[in-house]
């Protein structure tokens, strides 16, 4: 059973992925991995460090002195696009979750968007698996040998790096687990979205509502298991990086930033495809709807960073203190400046772009929007990894730009790869005909 529409509307659309745009994505993977290898001299060199290129006593770890070594911007820079753009691709299968679930309509048109997104999860997971693999000891204290043992050797002679928090917190924090728990994330994630990307292709040859009500059942089934790995994934890959800090609401905190990051990707590349004579399913009250998600989960967010912020702050308690403090006053105020500028680029930039009617309709409003919130949790997400592994000896250059184009360049590819192989509109989705007509 089809869905019957208007005769104007092109149910058989196609991506063509042109000889054009594939030279552009890698030409973009091109220029970012010469960039990132001129960062990767310019470090050898000595020239990448940020403020303060030796041991202070705000930088100390627990179980022996900090000391900077260039390979630690290298994984943390590499660390931050994995979360940031596995983040993306995770998101975008938890919004064609919560929609399937929510019986909802008008995103029955772009759904071919965020089901291209997810396409990116292998390739998300190797490389958190090799950045992992390679620099977990300049990225995580925890991974060091000897920090949990409390006796040398001999049984007698008292351990100097042994810690007692990471010594309580082992059962959790040890590599075996830890590689189980990751390789369990992405299995499950990719899995039931390959089982709802595959009810959804069928659907488009069989129609019937058959696959629509399978897709339901698979989309709840990731509501609950995102519900648990989208706090332990957090826990696990940024938590973790400050080891003695905890905060019971930072599952909630990445879990925003991740959400509104992917927003904005679906919403751009729902614009770009516009732009270039495709989807002419998609009206105003589409992207309003887009605009309205935005604007919504940037204020979510930032009830979220104000509501840890300010519990820590009142309570001030000294291990949770820190997390902040390293971010404001430590490191010379290295991040001093950023701190601030995260939170004007994600609220107060989309709080006043997005607030009326007209902006969420607006296709250049809603480009500059889209293109300040990703670079917003971008920086978000330096913020909360760059810190704890680098200290002080941060910056944004060469290395930085260039893992960025890298990231972007692979991402762009799969996705465009995926859309040119299926039908951009689902046509026989039993929502389809209202998101045709969808009118706010």
């Amino acid at each position: 059973m089809g869905v019957h529409v208007e005769h104007h509307v092109d149910l058989e659309e196609r991506f063509v992925f042109s000889p054009k745009l594939k030279k552009n994505l890698l030409l973009i993977i091109l220029s970012g991995v010469l960039l990132f290898g001129l960062g990767i001299v310019l470090l050898l060199n000595g020239q990448g460090h940020g403020a303060e290129g030796h041991h202070e006593a705000g930088a100390a770890v627990h179980g022996g002195e900090h000391t900077f070594h260039w390979t630690q911007r290298l994984f943390a820079t590499l660390w931050v696009n994995n979360l940031f753009f596995t983040g993306i691709a995770v998101i975008s299968v938890f919004f064609c979750a919560y929609n399937y679930v929510a019986y909802a309509g008008w995103s029955s048109a772009i759904i071919r968007i965020p089901q291209s997104f997810g396409h990116f999860l292998p390739i998300a997971a190797v490389l958190m698996f090799g950045v992992f693999f390679f620099g977990h000891h300049d990225l995580f204290h925890w991974t060091h040998e000897g920090l949990t043992n409390k006796f040398l050797e001999d049984g007698k002679t008292l351990n100097p790096n042994y810690d007692k928090i990471l010594a309580g917190k082992a059962g959790y924090l040890n590599l075996p687990f830890y590689y189980g728990r990751m390789a369990s994330y992405f299995i499950l994630w990719f899995v039931v979205f390959k089982a709802m990307l595959n009810q959804s292709l069928k659907e488009d040859l069989n129609g019937g509502t058959e696959h629509y009500n399978k897709s339901i059942v698979l989309g709840a089934t990731f509501l609950l298991i995102f519900g648990v790995t989208s706090s332990t994934s957090a826990w696990d890959w940024v938590m973790s990086i400050d080891p003695h800090w905890f905060s019971t609401m930072f599952g909630w905190y990445v879990l925003a930033s991740w959400h509104v990051s992917g927003l904005a990707a679906i919403t751009l590349v729902v614009l770009l495809l516009k732009e270039n004579g495709y989807l002419k399913v998609v009206n105003d009250s589409h992207l309003h709807d887009l605009g309205k998600f935005m604007f919504a989960f940037s204020i979510f967010w930032t009830y979220v960073w104000f509501a840890q912020f300010l519990l820590i702050f009142y309570a001030n308690i000294p291990e949770e203190t820190n997390y902040f403090i390293d971010r404001l006053s430590r490191f010379g105020g290295a991040y001093y400046g950023l701190f601030f500028v995260n939170i004007f680029i994600n609220f107060v930039f989309p709080f006043i772009g997005l607030m009326t009617r007209e902006s969420k309709r607006l296709t250049i409003f809603l480009k500059i929007v889209c293109v300040g919130l990703l670079f917003g949790h971008w920086l978000d997400f330096y913020l909360m990894v760059m810190p704890g592994t680098t200290k002080g000896n941060s910056g944004f250059g060469a290395l930085e730009i260039g893992s960025i184009l890298i990231y972007l360049g692979i991402f762009g590819y799969v996705v465009a790869n995926f859309l040119s192989k299926a039908l951009l509109i689902p046509k026989n989705h039993p929502m389809l005909e209202e998101s045709i007509h969808h009118d706010i």
